[in-house]
């Protein structure tokens, strides 16, 4: 072999030991990397806490009692029954009134809205709430409700589209926007969403008024489902009831934000006894599953149930009714406690014959600190407080905002108490949470509404930006 040769050998055998040192060092290098700890940069994110300006109190009343189709010349035409009486306040508050128009064409028929501003960056308190009485030959009863702030969705158990029923759902828009509505009616054949409840314009500062009957015909206990878009809606259903050409009453129902697990009915007055038509009844209803409820009746001032506990099964979509008149007259608190959110109200009667009303009562909120209530003007009124049965008891004082002495009173564990009050706002200082309502019993006068806290005050928010 020449020596030209015999350097070439050389020289390529050396590049390949160098080569394949340099590739062991490479991956030896690489493996050590990868097991060796990296440095690593971590980088807070910017957080900034915010406290949201709180809106306005905007509080939106039902308005006056209508009567639909006085005359057979305008079947459909609207007219007032019976004016609203209102009172609001405290008086420290400076709020705006304005009105709600469109039901009736000489605006006679305008519900109230009342606005304060909020002031140091904290919302106004204020409360406020009418009554009403009709006293036709073809429309009379005691009407009551609670001034509230429009819900984008509303529940509404209540009243009937059977003969001799002309019960009316009343929608107000006290926003600034137009809001459209949509009436789902839930009934003995499930749920219907009919044509006449679908798109429904309430304008900025304007009401609607849908006969019931309209919406779904013949049904004895309907549930009617509001639910509203581009603005939240006050909703409310009107119920007036005529027996053979006597009149029979007249409510005005007061609606619930949502469906629960848990609902409680505080100040159901029963006047009629067991015997003939059922003269209490409780209506309940699960729209979404098939859920079971069960239901403790108290009588006002105790706190052991006046009866055993029933247990009903409720069929998903369809109300069930408890017939409750085997109750002996006074006032109840009704607890209802379920395997799957519900809704529910009770209705009640003081007799069958002339001069008779009735009432429609619904579930209350919890009350968790202070806060304002207006009681409207009405004889026979009490506050009715129940406290929740695995508590404590409660002690709640109420205190005029016109002047007066505060009043305390003790509430037993899972029972309820009242107190007589006059119209007038009154702020209510429970020391653990509690359900409340307004409750009136008078010779022909049956009215409730339950009592709702404001909106909390708007807490701090953390943004990521």
């Amino acid at each position: 072999m020449s020596d030209r040769r015999l350097v070439r050998v050389a020289t390529t055998g050396a590049r390949v030991l160098v080569g394949g040192a340099v590739a062991a060092a490479v991956v030896v290098g690489a493996v050590a990397g990868i097991a060796a700890p990296w440095p690593s940069l971590v980088a807070e994110p910017v957080r900034v806490e915010v406290t949201p300006a709180p809106s306005d109190t905007v509080l939106a009343c039902d308005g006056p009692v209508f009567a639909l189709g006085r005359t057979a010349e305008s079947a459909g035409a609207l007219s007032v029954a019976a004016p609203q009486t209102t009172v609001s306040g405290p008086d420290s508050t400076e709020a705006e009134t304005s009105t709600l128009s469109g039901a009736t064409t000489d605006g006679s028929g305008d519900a109230t809205v009342f606005r304060a501003q909020p002031a140091d960056r904290t919302a106004a308190p204020y409360a406020a709430a009418g009554s009403a009485t009709a006293a036709s030959p073809d429309l009379i009863g005691f009407s009551a409700s609670a001034c509230r702030p429009p819900l984008a969705e509303s529940w509404l158990v209540a009243g009937a589209s059977t003969t001799g029923a002309n019960d009316l759902v009343v929608l107000g828009n006290p926003g600034d926007v137009a809001a459209t509505v949509q009436l789902s009616v839930y009934g003995a054949q499930g749920v219907v969403t009919p044509a006449s409840g679908t798109g429904i314009v309430v304008p900025a500062g304007g009401q609607r008024v849908i006969p019931l009957a309209g919406l779904l015909l013949g049904e004895e206990s309907p549930v009617v489902r509001v639910v509203a878009t581009g603005a939240p809606v006050r909703a409310s259903l009107q119920a007036s009831l005529t027996r053979v050409l006597l009149p029979g009453g007249s409510d005005q129902a007061a609606p619930l934000a949502q469906a629960s697990t848990s609902l409680v009915i505080p100040g159901i007055q029963v006047v009629t006894g067991s015997g003939g038509d059922a003269g209490t009844v409780l209506r309940l209803l699960a729209p979404g599953t098939t859920a079971s409820a069960t239901v403790t009746i108290t009588a006002v001032g105790s706190g052991t149930p006046a009866e055993d506990p029933r247990t009903l099964e409720l069929p998903a979509g369809t109300p069930t009714s408890l017939d409750l008149s085997n109750l002996t007259p006074g006032a109840y608190t009704v607890s209802i406690a379920a395997t799957q959110p519900v809704v529910g109200g009770a209705w009640s009667t003081t007799g069958f014959g002339e001069g008779a009303d009735f009432a429609w009562y619904s579930p209350a909120p919890t009350f968790a600190a202070s806060g304002l209530v207006a009681v409207a003007p009405g004889s026979g009124a009490t506050l009715v407080v129940a406290a929740d049965a695995d508590g404590e008891p409660a002690a709640v004082t109420l205190t005029p905002q016109a002047g007066g002495d505060p009043v305390t009173v003790s509430v037993p564990a899972g029972g309820s108490a009242a107190v007589p009050v006059d119209a007038g706002v009154y702020e209510l200082s429970p020391d653990r949470p509690v359900t409340a309502a307004v409750s009136y019993s008078a010779p022909g006068a049956l009215a409730g509404y339950p009592l709702w806290p404001a909106d909390a005050a708007a807490g701090a928010i953390t943004v990521l930006p």
